[in-house]
């Protein structure tokens, strides 16, 4: 099997270590960044599968590091997760708002780091595979349309619209099943959130930036 990739952005060397000593044992091909500043020519290097990436650092933080990967095409369906000591829900929100999938929260164990970094990338892959699936698959609905198989989302205007993984499952559901009301249930069901803590407003947030 293939060797994933993931890139792990940290400017605490303590946190850079204790990531690669967690997954490299099951397989995972790990490069650590510490300085914020080094990340786009590394992660353009290495084309990782997962990004791991602090909040907290000096120069550039891990809100505008997600944004600016969301900017790019290379990088707009690599899934990212936050690693954070911050465990108040405006930082969460902010983190969902610039493109992150999922958040760990420092100090986290082997076990909790290893299951999201699983669970994202499965999720991350069966999109793929679905999507490749679709062939050129696209769907046009009241001047917007989506490509399935290119997992894009262009307006009337013809701007290329930013959507995380999550938000690009929610448009996938709204379009499998349009002119049906679907539950927030449904819909966290949908968009593969589990967690209800600390994701809980996760749903709510990607159903607000779609609006």
């Amino acid at each position: 099997p293939r060797t994933p990739r993931v890139v792990c952005i940290d400017d605490g060397l303590a946190i850079r270590e204790t990531v690669q000593a967690i997954l490299a044992p099951y397989g995972y091909e790990v490069t650590t960044i510490g300085n914020p500043l080094d990340t786009f020519s590394q992660v353009f290097q290495v084309k990782p599968e997962l990004i791991l990436c602090d909040i907290a650092m000096p120069e550039l933080d891990g809100y505008e590091i997600c944004a600016m990967l969301r900017k790019s095409t290379a990088f707009r369906q690599v899934p990212i997760v936050m690693l954070t000591a911050r465990s108040e829900e405006s930082d969460r929100v902010i983190g969902l708002e610039a493109g992150a999938d999922d958040y760990v929260t420092k100090p986290f164990s082997p076990r909790e780091l290893l299951a999201r970094v699983r669970a994202v990338l499965r999720r991350s892959r069966t999109l793929r595979r679905a999507g490749d699936g679709r062939a050129s698959e696209c769907v046009v609905f009241d001047g917007w349309r989506m490509d399935l198989r290119r997992r894009e989302l262009v307006s009337p205007s013809g701007t290329l619209v930013d959507l995380s993984t999550g938000e690009f499952d929610l448009m996938v559901a709204f379009i499998e099943h349009a002119n049906r009301v679907l539950s927030r249930d449904a819909l966290m069901q949908f968009a593969k959130t589990r967690n209800s803590d600390p994701l809980g407003r996760a749903i709510d947030v990607q159903i607000s930036r779609l609006r």
